[in-house]
């Protein structure tokens, strides 16, 4: 009895088996399609030990969804080196993220694709996550401004409109530059550290700086376009 009770799996790590079952489930099968069936048999347990674990499939969906937005935040704002430039912080920060969404493509996939198109409670969840991470980015943008001397100039409204326009642009980078390219290669055209067919996350960041921060470096030196 004594030997049998010490082989028992804590809680935790059985909860942990199953939800990363899960993540692998509903990213691969979608959220309509998976059965608990399926995650019980992925993760090694009966179905009535899932559900007396995590309750329904909704229930489970929602707690997969908490924990892979918290995960994903987590990362971005510990990759920011607080102490350096503004567009270093933003640059690291990107990488934190890209880099966190190639390592997590299953949980990636929850959040961008599957957990969106169920529509409540689910939805809610991801935007909940997705603000999180834009007032984030409004921070850094804040500083960056501050930094520049153009504080003043930049109105609160159109920093706000700036981070969700990069975030909403860094999204679907990483959709982009998670899929491999036919011929083997990287989406950017780039050498790629370790896979071939996908770029790094510091090539990815590379990417979306180039195409972000020259024209924030504009905005803040004054420069602004407008229509003709």
């Amino acid at each position: 009895m004594g030997a049998a009770k010490s082989k028992r799996v804590p809680r935790a790590v059985r909860e942990r088996q199953m939800m990363d079952a899960a993540v692998r489930t509903f990213a691969r099968r979608g959220y309509r399609a998976a059965s608990m069936d399926e995650i019980a048999e992925l993760a090694g347990v009966s179905k009535p030990l899932v559900y007396l674990y995590l309750n329904s499939k909704e229930d489970l969906f929602s707690a997969v969804i908490r924990r892979e937005s918290a995960a994903l935040v987590a990362a971005v704002t510990a990759a920011v080196e607080p102490d350096a430039a503004a567009d270093r912080q933003l640059w690291s920060g990107l990488t934190g993220f890209f880099a966190h969404t190639a390592e997590h493509p299953d949980g990636w996939a929850v959040l961008h694709q599957q957990a969106r198109t169920q529509g409540e409670p689910f939805a809610v969840e991801v935007a909940a996550m997705r603000a999180e991470i834009v007032r984030f980015v409004t921070g850094l943008i804040a500083a960056a401004a501050k930094e520049a001397g153009c504080a003043g100039e930049l109105a609160d409204r159109e920093v706000a409109g700036l981070a969700h326009a990069l975030v909403g642009a860094a999204e679907s980078l990483a959709e982009w530059a998670n899929a491999p390219t036919a011929d083997g290669t990287s989406p950017l055209g780039l050498p790629s550290e370790g896979e071939g067919e996908r770029p790094t996350a510091k090539e990815a960041a590379g990417a979306l700086m180039n195409f972000a921060w020259a024209g924030l470096g504009r905005l803040m030196r004054g420069e602004r376009w407008t229509p003709a």
